[in-house]
């Protein structure tokens, strides 16, 4: 899953950003809402934490635009300002949530992963797919009972195709999925990772759709 954080203050923005990667998060980091704005806009993202005070265009002008827009990207607010009154108008805005600093690390994941099943329309985290049980919270894979080993980002990639069940999604946005704008990716590093998953689970969980991407199919009733 991809977030896009909106912070200019620079310490508080690098621990999030080191606090969620290892929750399974791909996080992108801006500093500034005009940039914000673009890339809400143009990239695919899952899930956006928006700070109001921010240059070149607040937080609150962002959100605005963006569902002006018609995006409908889940967006936390994450914000020192505490009156009723400024959570009201965020939340009117469109903002999906609304978080006020100081925070614990625990509550943001927490709502994080709320907003992550209500966008998906479950009540709860785990994501069951046949005989496969994946767990975003514990950040654990079971296949037919027994626990699957997966790297960082096969976790990922799984979660992304099981969110989506169904749906073929293109190879740029399982990409923007997996990483970050700063991260080298090797030319066939998508495949491997399906290649792999192929072969801890069974070779039929993944199809390509030649041309197109990738689908995990809903599982047969």
């Amino acid at each position: 899953m991809r977030i896009l954080l909106v912070e200019d203050d620079a310490m508080l923005g690098a621990t999030l950003k080191s606090a969620l990667e290892p929750q399974g998060y791909t996080v992108d980091w801006l500093r500034d809402g005009a940039q914000a704005l673009q890339a809400i806009s143009d990239q695919h993202i899952d899930l956006v934490i928006l700070d109001l005070g921010l240059p070149k265009m607040d937080g609150m002008t962002v959100l605005n635009a963006v569902r002006r827009k018609g995006v409908s990207t889940p967006i936390l607010i994450l914000t020192a300002r505490d009156t009723v009154q400024d959570k009201v108008k965020g939340l009117d805005a469109g903002a999906d949530d609304y978080l006020l600093k100081p925070f614990d690390l625990a509550e943001l994941n927490a709502r994080l992963r709320a907003l992550t099943r209500r966008a998906n329309g479950r009540a709860n985290s785990q994501i069951t797919h046949g005989a496969i049980c994946l767990d975003p919270d514990s950040q654990s894979v079971h296949y037919q009972n027994t626990l699957v080993v997966l790297h960082r980002r096969e976790f990922m990639l799984l979660h992304e195709l099981l969110e989506n069940t169904g749906k073929v999604l293109t190879r740029q946005q399982l990409e923007q999925s997996l990483y970050g704008w700063g991260d080298d990716i090797e030319s066939n590093a998508l495949e491997v990772h399906i290649h792999h998953l192929r072969k801890k689970f069974y070779p039929e969980l993944i199809k390509t759709i030649r041309g197109v991407g990738y689908i995990v199919e809903k599982a047969k009733s």
